[in-house]
């Protein structure tokens, strides 16, 4: 018989994630989440599934008391969404799936589920499409992934880059100072809009930066005409794959975000990633860019109306 438990606890919902959560991408690691996690301070609420002692499965959810309904943990929140993507519900059957998702008494908007980690018969739809970069697809050659582009889409771009390139652009990497930079010219150009006009994403993002830079796992990349921050983007490299969280570019330099994204598939295919992930958001360039599409998933149950949520 199945039965389903309830953990608040942090450090308890800590050992299952870390037992049940498969780690396949950046966003899968506990202390990636444990950033987010600080600065929202949302409560967890862990839907635990056990057959005759053994957990079968979990759903890992926070309650986000100003939006009045569950999302995964942590429940960051960007623009009233949450952020975090490639999501699961880790279980050994998908019945067992569908039963944690009917064991939640309040409304429900659970993002960016992966492929084959949902019930398909419970109320999922296309959420966002995300991006990826594979490199070995062009034999980790950047010419040969810039013959995808056809010769007008090609004779575009020169126009576009060139008066820029000719000037004598360099590229500065892993300069940690300049992750102040980022977020400063993201602020600037997209004020309100912008991931960081939240402080607590913010924090999140500044903990989450510290705590890649410890590791190793920081990759930064500046576009410099001559002394001048054009743009800086950071990623994180994490069992090959490679993630492009976020950027700020300069609005007095059109062209300079297409550069340095053309700089990103460069360095992947130098340092032979597996792959890079861009994220979802098309953005106006990332099909124009021939990434590879991957389809997210969203189970909303908010018309339900907004309840208090299971906090017994």
């Amino acid at each position: 018989m199945l039965k389903i438990s309830i953990c608040r606890d942090l450090e308890k919902c800590r050992d299952l994630w870390e037992r049940l959560w498969p780690q396949e991408c950046l966003f899968d690691l506990w202390a990636v989440r444990a950033c987010f996690a600080e600065a929202y301070d949302h409560a967890p609420e862990f839907h635990v599934a056990e057959r005759d002692g053994r957990v079968v499965g979990m759903l890992p959810l926070s309650w986000i008391e100003e939006a009045g309904r569950y999302s995964f943990f942590p429940g960051e929140l960007w623009q009233k969404k949450t952020w975090l993507e490639q999501n699961k519900i880790p279980s050994f059957t998908p019945g067992v799936a569908k039963a944690l998702l009917e064991s939640v008494s309040g409304p429900m908007h659970l993002r960016y589920l992966l492929t084959g980690f949902f019930p398909t018969d419970n109320g999922c739809t296309l959420d966002e499409t995300g991006y990826l970069f594979i490199p070995a697809r062009y034999d980790y050659a950047f010419e040969r992934y810039r013959e995808e582009f056809s010769n007008r889409s090609s004779k575009k771009m020169t126009r576009e880059l060139v008066p820029l390139e000719t000037r004598g652009l360099s590229y500065r990497l892993d300069h940690y100072p300049d992750m102040e930079k980022l977020f400063k010219m993201n602020l600037d150009s997209f004020k309100e809009k912008s991931y960081f006009h939240d402080r607590r994403f913010l924090l999140s993002f500044e903990a989450l930066a510290t705590w890649l830079q410890t590791r190793g796992m920081l990759r930064i990349i500046t576009l410099l005409l001559g002394e001048e921050v054009l743009a800086v983007d950071m990623g994180a490299l994490w069992n090959s794959h490679y993630t492009v969280l976020a950027g700020g570019t300069n609005p007095d330099y059109p062209g300079v975000a297409k550069i340095i994204n053309f700089q990103h598939l460069k360095r992947a295919c130098l340092e032979k990633f597996a792959l890079v992930d861009f994220l979802c958001g098309d953005f106006g360039w990332k099909e124009r860019f021939h990434l590879q599409p991957r389809p997210l998933y969203v189970i909303d149950t908010s018309s339900r109306g907004a309840q208090t949520g299971n906090r017994t």
